[in-house]
Parts: structure tokens; sequence; C-alpha cells
């Protein structure tokens, strides 16, 4: 589980400016010099000789006058979630439960604060969603994300709100403090989170932590659909139990392999 990582003492400008510029190209869905530039308020020759760099390293392609992200970092993202012992552990399991329920499962860890699904598997009526692999998106607002600050330490959940807020992602988000912490609770208590249309409008999640034996969050694993099918018993209960059943033979896994 990685932390909310330090403020280095003496930062270096050129790498933060150069990740400015990745982060842009991923913000604008690829951007010519100018517009890149006026985004980031930095002169068009330094965007260029960045992105020059960045080309020749071969993390941005360009196409005609638009310059775009790489699949250099796939590589890189790849990497990082293979070495993550849940990913290989999780994944039949997370496959399974997609094609036994029809919908979306995903898994979850927490990264610098943030949630960042590294696997997904769509079953038969799976509803397309704006997430991928490797996005990152607020803790609170997702039941994946809330079963895991749940079995976070209060000081540790405490860090990740200052740092990243309460935003409001949809009229049902939780934005207060107290608010989501009395969710948490309940949450420990019966072992099983839900999203309420919390982080995107029509769309309903359950979600379970993944622990290890020494109670220690390494992820969330979850079915999500739309809200016309995940209501009544199955959203309830039905879909809770598979979900409680798959994280424990992945727990076990995780303990004994």
């Amino acid at each position: 589980m990685a932390g909310l990582g330090r403020r280095a003492k003496n930062p270096v400008k050129t790498t933060q400016t150069t990740l400015r510029v990745v982060e842009a190209l991923k913000e604008l869905d690829g951007a010519g010099v100018t517009e890149l530039a006026d985004h980031l308020d930095l002169p068009k020759s330094s965007v260029h000789n960045y992105l020059s760099t960045l080309e020749q390293e071969e993390y941005v392609t360009k196409d005609g006058n638009t310059y775009r992200v790489g699949l250099r970092f796939l590589d890189l993202g790849s990497y990082a979630r293979h070495t993550m012992p849940v990913y290989e552990v999780a994944k039949p399991e997370v496959r399974s439960l997609a094609e036994e329920t029809g919908e979306l499962a995903n898994l979850l860890v927490e990264d610098h604060g943030r949630g960042v699904y590294i696997h997904r598997e769509a079953g038969a009526d799976a509803v397309r969603v704006d997430c991928y692999t490797g996005v990152r998106v607020y803790l609170h607002s997702t039941a994946m994300g809330k079963a895991i600050l749940a079995h976070l330490p209060e000081s540790r959940v405490h860090e990740i709100l200052d740092r990243h807020g309460l935003p409001e992602k949809t009229e049902q988000t939780i934005t207060e403090r107290d608010a989501l912490f009395e969710e948490l609770s309940e949450i420990r208590k019966r072992g099983v989170a839900f999203d309420r249309e919390e982080r995107l409008s029509g769309l309903r999640c359950v979600a379970v932590p993944i622990l290890s034996n020494s109670s220690r969050v390494e992820g969330a694993l979850s079915v999500s659909g739309p809200t016309s099918r995940m209501q009544g018993e199955r959203f309830e209960s039905e879909l809770p139990e598979r979900l409680r059943s798959a994280a424990n033979v992945i727990e076990l896994n995780i303990t004994y392999s």
C-alpha cells in the first residue's frame, strides 16, 4: 500500500514540468505546442523542447502537429501492476464474478491516497462506463474506496482527506467528513460497502475489502451495474455474499501462496 508521498526537500523543477506536460497531454487528449503552452502557461519554445525530448525517448508520439501520451507508459504501468501480489491472485476471482453476475467486476488498490483500478472484467450484460484499468478515482466516492478507507488507520484517512478533500462527483457523493466517518464505521460492522450513484449517476456498486492475515487492507473487490439491476435482495445480500466469498479465496491465496 503506497503512502501519500513526502514533499521533496529540493524538487527538480524540470522533472516537475516534464510530468506536468505529460499530465496535460492526457487531460487534453492530445495537443499541439501552442495549445499545450497556453494550457500550462509556458513559453512555446520550452514546451516544444520538452515534447521533442519526450518523443525522442518514446514517451510521447506525434501525429501531424498533435502530440499524445505514448505506449511506453503502458509498459511501466503494467510492470508496476505485476509487482503487486494481489493482482495475479485476484484475477481469476474477478473473472468469475463478471461471468456469474453478468456485470462489471473490479479490483482497486490505494495509491498516494487515490484509488487505482488495476483489473476489470466485463460480464455479458456489463455497462460501459468512463473507467478503464489504471484510472485514478477519489476513494470517498466509490464503494471500493470506502471499503479501503474503512480499514485504514483513522489518522491515515485524515491525511488522505486533508490532501485530496471530498469533492462532489454527483448529488449522492458524501462531502462531509463526519458523515464519511459514520459510513466507514457502518462498513466495518457489516463488512461491505455500497456506492449508491455516488461517483456516476445511474451506476451502483457493491464492494468488500481484501485483507491480509494481519488485517492490512490490500485492496477491494466490487461488482457494479445500472441502478435498475442493482437493487433489492440482489444488491443488499446476494452480491455482498458472493463478493465476501471471492475476497476470502483471494485472502487465503495471498496468505499461503
